[in-house]
């Protein structure tokens, strides 16, 4: 048995090697150990802080994640303002931006001054503040001298050391400066995943990471994979250098990623040298990056030059130039998304850009074409946003004529003329007909995936061939398919064409909850489409609920809510379900109660949560047999639960278990008991 004083020393070992190997893995990415070593050394830092509670510090790397959402951001004076700087657009502007500072400090023109580049990375900028190297807090730019409270969603970022590694001299106080960010890949990563959840896409990697950033619940931030990278000093205590290179490389050594890229400078030359090399180079590196900034690398001078209105002389971006190009808007249309979002999009004429012919570009949504005032038949000039999605910039209206035109949001859906709705507070449009055909494809997939009806066989290249021979119009369509209809499509004998028939005709009689998630109602996951079944027992029950009934069911909000009533207040959707029924589809609940089982069964009306990867089994078959056995499978850690399987690499689900108590099983220990339980 551990004592305090032992617990709280081999707690301070763990923490500094798991700050240690948080560093060599994302800062530096190089690890020094496995992936399952470093598990193996958070799990015991996880056990040790649940038996011992007091142990537990704000920097301690258990506490990146699982704070609570808040209801509003609070705010942060920042000590030193986090000033704005001025902008440099050509080389001849940098020449001046030198100039001027000789001027200033009355030093002859030929004499040089050291610079120091760094590239500008395109993303939020942050002050953290430390006390004696642990991370107390952290805050937005905002105006400059009061920024977002936005500490609890900082510490889910793996770049962010919680304390400064061993080896470096502590100040009393520092406000490390650097911005948050994503990589190009996490980007589109992030987009790919809001379209699948039909969610507005963000434009750009900036926004993306400044709508993580500020995130009321912590646990959305961290799943963002945002990263941070420190460039400057405000306030400091209790510690000194001459330069803003040496502060740059006590950063890194401290622990903090900074930009690897920088360079010094002996003079002006240099820096256009660097200024010309990543104009050339930007499209190499990982992230956005959408200019240089250029600092004088003496600290002595920099105080010396102090700065003019909120811009220090001492500083300056250059920006890259970004291609643009002019074309005209022949036409605005409307693509229905695979989850029903509306998105306008401008067909131009073709034009070259950044190496492609782009002739359309979005116009995300009917608000930012009011707030562009785009219009048909606009002369427009278009950049690709972040290098990546070609967008309108801006129109240039000294080119109308008169007879451009207004584009409006059409009330009906341009492919099935089903009713749009704009749910309020929202900026995306979308079709709620669950049958529109350009939703279609996505529908059936989702409806007979493993999580849905199951339904063996159904894969894209056939659910294509069933839509582009109109043998399915909508997913009830799929339960009146014969074998004969099935036989003269591409690889489709007649014992393949009979196996999809009778998967289909299997999942007939798959449960209630199924039959919830697989219609694809938005915001209705497995769990939500659980809750449901076992609440409502039938779909026409559930279809007659009200808004303030679904509301007083536990974990049903006021957006699943309204977004369950939508669904059900459309007409072809309840003709769907119509047809379902008659297909022979179970619209019920089983009411005659299952076998029993044995009573010595451990699971036996017991929760249960899953947590971690299983090597036996998946996921659902595991829930499935906890069901089987009397038990009941849940998707979240509470003091209900009873206990949590634990696999490999678990996730927040274990730490949350260990905080409030809940016993935990292996998955050796889990079948034991189910060995038990079957053989008994």
């Amino acid at each position: 048995m551990w004592t305090l004083e032992q617990a709280r020393q081999r707690v301070e070992e763990l923490r500094r090697l798991i700050h240690y190997h948080n560093y060599r893995y994302y800062v530096l990415d190089s690890p020094e150990i496995t992936d399952a070593e470093y598990d193996a050394l958070f799990r015991e830092l996880v056990e040790l802080e649940a038996r011992f509670p007091e142990l537990i510090t704000p920097d301690s790397p258990t506490q990146r994640v699982g704070a609570p959402p808040r209801e509003e951001f609070g705010t942060i004076r920042h000590r030193v303002p986090m000033l704005s700087l001025a902008n440099a657009f050509d080389e001849e502007e940098l020449r001046e931006f030198d100039a001027r500072i000789k001027r200033f400090l009355e030093w002859p023109m030929e004499r040089p001054i050291e610079y120091v580049c760094e590239l500008k990375i395109d993303g939020l900028g942050v002050s953290l503040t430390y006390e004696e190297g642990v991370f107390v807090y952290g805050a937005t730019r905002g105006d400059g001298e009061v920024g977002e409270d936005v500490t609890p969603n900082l510490r889910t970022i793996k770049t962010l050391p919680l304390r400064f590694l061993e080896g470096v001299p502590l100040p009393r106080l520092i406000e490390v400066r650097g911005e948050v960010f994503l990589s190009k890949q996490e980007f589109l990563r992030i987009n790919e995943l809001r379209e699948r959840q039909g969610e507005p896409l963000f434009a750009n990697p900036r926004n993306a990471a400044a709508g993580s950033l500020r995130q009321l619940d912590p646990n959305i931030t961290a799943q963002r994979r945002l990263q941070f990278l420190a460039h400057s000093i405000g306030a400091v205590e209790g510690l000194e250098r001459e330069t803003h290179w040496e502060w740059l490389q006590y950063l890194h050594r401290a622990g903090f990623r900074v930009e690897e890229k920088a360079r010094r400078c002996r003079d002006i030359h240099e820096v256009l040298d660097y200024c010309r090399e990543w104009t050339e180079r930007k499209e190499e590196l990982e992230y956005e990056a959408d200019g240089v900034v250029v600092k004088v690398n003496s600290l002595a001078l920099q105080r010396q030059l102090g700065a003019v209105s909120r811009s220090p002389r001492w500083a300056i971006a250059y920006k890259f130039p970004v291609e643009q190009a002019e074309t005209k808007i022949l036409d605005i249309v409307v693509q229905v998304g695979r989850t029903g979002a509306l998105t306008p999009v401008a067909v131009m004429e073709p034009v070259s850009l950044a190496g492609t012919i782009v002739s359309r570009a979005t116009l995300h949504n009917e608000d930012e074409i009011r707030r562009k005032d785009v219009r048909i038949g606009d002369t427009v000039i278009i950049q690709k946003a972040g290098g990546i999605i070609p967008e309108v910039v801006r129109v240039v209206k000294e080119k109308r004529t008169g007879q451009e035109r207004s584009f409006q949001m059409p009330e009906r859906c341009p492919v099935c003329q089903g009713p749009v709705v704009r749910p309020e507070g929202e900026v995306v449009a979308r079709c709620e007909n669950a049958s529109c055909p350009a939703q279609l494809e996505r529908h059936i997939l989702h409806f007979g995936s493993r999580n849905g009806m199951d339904i063996e066989h159904l894969g894209p290249a056939l659910v294509r061939q069933l839509l582009a021979k109109g043998l399915v119009r909508d997913i009830a369509d799929l339960y009146f398919l014969h074998q004969e209809d099935l036989v003269p499509l591409e690889r489709m004998g007649k014992k393949s064409a009979q196996n999809v028939v009778e998967a289909i005709a299997r999942s007939k009689d798959r449960p209630l909850a199924k039959l919830i998630f697989a219609l694809g109602i938005r915001h209705v996951g497995e769990h939500v489409a659980e809750v449901l079944a076992e609440h409502f027992r039938s779909m026409d029950q559930l279809a007659q609920a009200t808004q303030e009934e679904l509301v007083a069911i536990p974990e049903i909000g006021p957006t699943i809510a309204e977004s369950i009533v939508d669904f059900f207040r459309n007409e072809r959707n309840l003709a769907l379900l119509e047809k379902l029924k008659r297909a022979g589809v179970r619209m019920e609940e089983r009411e005659e109660a299952p076998p029993s089982p044995p009573l010595v069964s451990p699971l036996a009306g017991k929760t249960v949560v899953f947590t971690g990867a299983l090597s036996s089994m998946s996921r659902e078959e595991a829930e499935a047999l906890v069901q089987r056995l009397g038990g009941r499978p849940a998707g979240s850690v509470s003091r209900k639960t009873d206990f949590v399987v634990v696999g490999e690499n678990p996730g927040s689900k274990y730490q949350k278990a260990l905080q409030l108590g809940v016993p935990t099983l292996t998955e050796e220990e889990f079948l034991r008991w189910v060995k038990e339980a079957q053989g008994s």
